[in-house]
């Protein structure tokens, strides 16, 4: 008996895994500097990438450009990559690592390798070497394999009337002034330190937008001239009421 359970649960387990395969994803984000690099985009590695991965076929987006709607609404609908470099003696070795929201690989190339003695050359070659064996794994997007959590669930421009016997949600003012910086799709909101708050894109309705806080996503609007932030946290409405300087 224990080992017919034993047998179920690999089983199950084996299925879930085969599931969450790169045809599972559409969109991969590729950082402005890789963790081994001194400056963004060092040696062309960061380019090289992205445009390798379009040649796959995904929808890939640097660190520093507005992300497509989906893929802010929902995180887990797109995969991180990563280049890893493994320090060797007159050889240049890199890895490519596709991992999900939660830091789980879903793909791992092998080992590309370079003997060039001109860094910029080196780079490109290894690099090269390691997506060669992304290019023998089949790919195609296919929606219906992401799991139900990763599914992107549109969200209203306007907020519906509450019933009148429902009370508004209490408004929580976020302490300091937020300042509006303009990107292709609408803005982003920093502190004063500067760190980004909130993503918002434009909508087809004004003082609108779609927000993304990074942990909740909803919408941020102007109401009596003053900006609100609401979202649903454990399927109960937030209000939180912003400072914002454009």
């Amino acid at each position: 008996m224990k080992a017919c359970t034993l047998f179920i649960f690999v089983l199950f387990a084996a299925a879930g895994y085969s599931q969450n395969t790169i045809s599972s994803y559409k969109y991969v984000v590729v950082p402005d500097k890789f963790d081994f690099s001194r400056e963004d985009n060092q040696y062309g590695l960061n380019i090289t990438t992205k445009l390798l991965l379009e040649q796959k076929g995904f929808t890939v987006f640097m660190g520093n450009e507005q992300p497509p709607a989906p893929a802010v609404a929902g995180k887990c609908n797109a995969l991180k990559a990563e280049v890893v470099q493994r320090k060797g003696f007159l050889v240049t070795n890199l890895t490519l690592l596709l991992k999900d929201c939660q830091g789980n690989i879903v793909f791992k190339s092998k080992e590309g390798k370079s003997r060039e003695k001109e860094f910029q050359t080196a780079y490109d070659l290894a690099l090269r070497d390691a997506f060669s064996s992304l290019d023998a794994v089949p790919y195609k997007y296919d929606s219906t394999m992401q799991a139900q959590a990763q599914q992107v669930t549109p969200i209203p421009v306007a907020p519906p009337p509450a019933p009148a016997s429902t009370p508004p949600p209490a408004a929580t003012e976020i302490n300091g002034t937020l300042y509006a910086q303009a990107t292709p799709n609408g803005y982003q909101l920093v502190d004063i330190t500067p760190k980004k708050v909130l993503t918002l894109l434009k909508t087809s309705v004004q003082d609108y937008f779609i927000a993304d806080a990074g942990t909740y996503s909803g919408i941020v609007f102007k109401k009596e001239g003053e900006w609100f932030f609401e979202y649903y946290k454990d399927d109960k409405l937030v209000s939180r009421k912003l400072a914002i300087k454009f």
